[in-house]
């Protein structure tokens, strides 16, 4: 039998950060306000105020994206965890985002080329 000789000096130690009850109580508030944003913004018609068709999707959108990023920091702890976590998270949204933009791209420029009705029309 061999013997192995372990040097336990340069043992790593995880730590973990520790947050505060508190800090839940303002993420909780702040997405109890955010909610209060998407009800409030459902019940007006911000088309008629800016002139602008969509201003209701993309407000409420934006509303969305900033509960989304709120749940992600605190509830997923990507906040307090290191820049590899990090930087995979903001990863994952810009691959979404390609995703995303690719797959509009396409949607919207369909019919932009001219498609035959038929194959018998390709003669």
């Amino acid at each position: 039998m061999s013997t192995h000789n372990h040097n336990h000096d340069t043992e790593v130690v995880e730590t973990h950060h520790i947050i505060e009850p508190y800090v839940y109580y303002r993420v909780f508030g702040l997405l109890v306000l955010l909610f209060i944003a998407t009800v409030g913004v459902a019940f007006f018609d911000l088309s008629k105020i800016s002139g602008w068709a969509p201003a209701n999707i993309v407000v409420a959108l934006i509303i969305a994206v900033a509960k989304a990023a709120v749940i992600v920091l605190y509830f997923m702890h990507v906040k307090y965890s290191s820049r590899l976590t990090q930087a995979f998270a903001v990863s994952a949204v810009v691959w979404l985002s390609l995703l995303f933009i690719f797959s509009f791209g396409d949607y919207f420029t369909r019919d932009m080329i001219k498609q035959p009705g038929s194959w018998t029309e390709l003669r």
